[in-house]
């Protein structure tokens, strides 16, 4: 019999540790699981989800004007956020409800409370009871980073643009990457009037550089105010509004600041450091290919690994944790190859090495088409789509595919399925086109447009 209430304790009830809490009780094993917030965790709660349904909302303003060119009757309208908000955070807590189900059915007990690490068998929650445990996972995620600057409370975060009471009118946007990318194409196509700041030359670092251009391109053309080479100064309240100073002392004046400067794991005050968990540079726990910390009965998957901070990528850990602990076949979790899409507008769906990794490693052709889709053709619309596949030139695989185009997210996901196999140019030359699709572009691209 074990001297341990449980055999494995969770600290944290987003998707990884829900994934890891409920298969690991489907084995057999006594779990306890703690979270302090809402059942769901970042992706459920306060980002993929809610943040999705924003883009499918933000999409029908756009749509009546080309509707009309289409030869609907259509009027503009207008977006009541009234009337969207609950019917957002109804869909939230169904959500965080099959969540809680699902972890309980096979007998997972959940507390809702804080939980910290007391020594490498015990945690303490926050309403005073204590639990040891023979394995503790830690899966607390991570927090959007807001920078120490004069007036910087006065802005929000991505947790809390799905709580406002209502829309800005104007709001500026500070950050570069996929979050502040997303969101400013989202309330642009809200109606909001959107400022963006970055403090790099171009946005979306660490994706592929002609896909950068393209999409700052269109970011530009849809009316989106963005600015790089420029970081926030200090804010002030002026006027009942927020006025916002650059490093070009540049000015504006809006109803919200949005930070979206990146997120740093979720590690701070857990007791890691004082049990001996090693944490790296930005506060992540460092783990091994097991997901294993510094301390043996301590492990640690999802966001505040910082190994890849995505949401399906958190449950795949999860689920190998289980296979390595609970089941007696360590499992690796598999980080190569991951697909990801940034949900702007058009979207970015993107899998493999980016044109410049590619380069960096071998030669490599490069084959990418930009053309009108016929949708905005014959519209006169100028939104481009691209698509572009990154080949070796020793093996022939297919070493990375980008796309922007409606639709990218799901194209992306096929499209990794023969990445991942390891699919050469030659296997995508052989696939019969479907046409008439944006889609058939991917298998149509015979000619390389640089090689090296």
């Amino acid at each position: 019999m074990s001297t341990f209430d449980y055999d494995l304790f969770v600290i944290g009830g987003g998707s990884g540790g829900v994934r890891a809490g409920r298969v690991a009780a489907e084995s057999g094993a006594r779990v306890g699981l703690a979270e302090e917030f809402r059942m769901g965790g970042t992706c459920v709660i306060r980002g993929c989800v809610p943040k999705k349904l924003m883009v499918f909302a933000s999409k029908f303003g756009p749509a009546a004007a080309e509707a009309r060119d289409f030869g609907w009757d259509m009027p503009d309208g207008s977006f009541d956020w009234s009337v969207f908000r609950p019917k957002l955070h109804a869909e939230l807590t169904r959500l965080e409800n099959i969540y809680r189900t699902n972890l309980a059915r096979p007998g997972t007990e959940i507390h809702d409370a804080r939980a910290v690490l007391k020594d490498a068998h015990t945690v303490e929650l926050s309403n005073g009871r204590t639990f040891s445990a023979k394995h503790i996972l830690v899966a607390t995620g991570g927090r959007p980073f807001i920078p120490d600057l004069p007036g910087a409370e006065l802005g929000i975060t991505s947790n809390e643009i799905f709580n406002l009471d209502r829309l800005p009118e104007k709001v500026l946007i500070l950050g570069g990457g996929y979050i502040a990318c997303e969101f400013a194409c989202i309330l642009n196509g809200l109606g909001v009037h959107v400022t963006q700041w970055h403090r790099g030359p171009q946005i979306l670092r660490g994706f592929d550089d002609e896909v950068r251009g393209h999409i700052a391109e269109i970011m530009l053309a849809q009316g989106i105010d963005l600015r790089v080479g420029v970081s926030p100064r200090e804010f002030e309240r002026a006027e009942g509004r927020i006025r916002a100073r650059g490093t070009d002392d540049h000015k504006v004046m809006v109803d919200e600041v949005l930070w979206a400067t990146g997120r740093v794991p979720n590690s701070d005050g857990l007791g890691l450091t004082d049990l001996g968990v090693e944490l790296g540079e930005s506060g992540e726990i460092v783990v091994d290919d097991y997901s294993q910390t510094s301390v043996p009965s301590v492990f640690a998957i999802g966001d505040v690994t910082n190994r890849i901070a995505l949401t399906p990528v958190a449950i795949r850990e999860g689920a190998a944790f289980v296979e390595t602990v609970f089941k007696g076949n360590p499992t690796k979790p598999d980080h190569e190859l991951v697909a990801s899409a940034v949900f702007t507008q058009p979207e970015y769906g993107t899998v493999g090495l980016t044109e410049e990794g590619a380069r960096a490693q071998e030669k490599i052709d490069v084959y990418c088409a930009t053309f009108r889709p016929m949708q905005k053709s014959f519209i006169d619309r100028d939104e481009k789509a691209l698509f572009k596949l990154i080949v070796s030139q020793e093996s022939q695989r297919v070493l990375g595919c980008h796309i922007v185009a409606d639709g990218a997210g799901e194209m992306i996901q096929l499209a990794a399925v023969a990445v991942k196999m390891g699919a050469t140019k030659a296997d995508f030359d052989r696939a019969v086109a479907v046409h008439p699709t944006m889609a058939e572009e991917i298998v149509l691209m015979k000619t390389p447009v640089r090689a090296d």
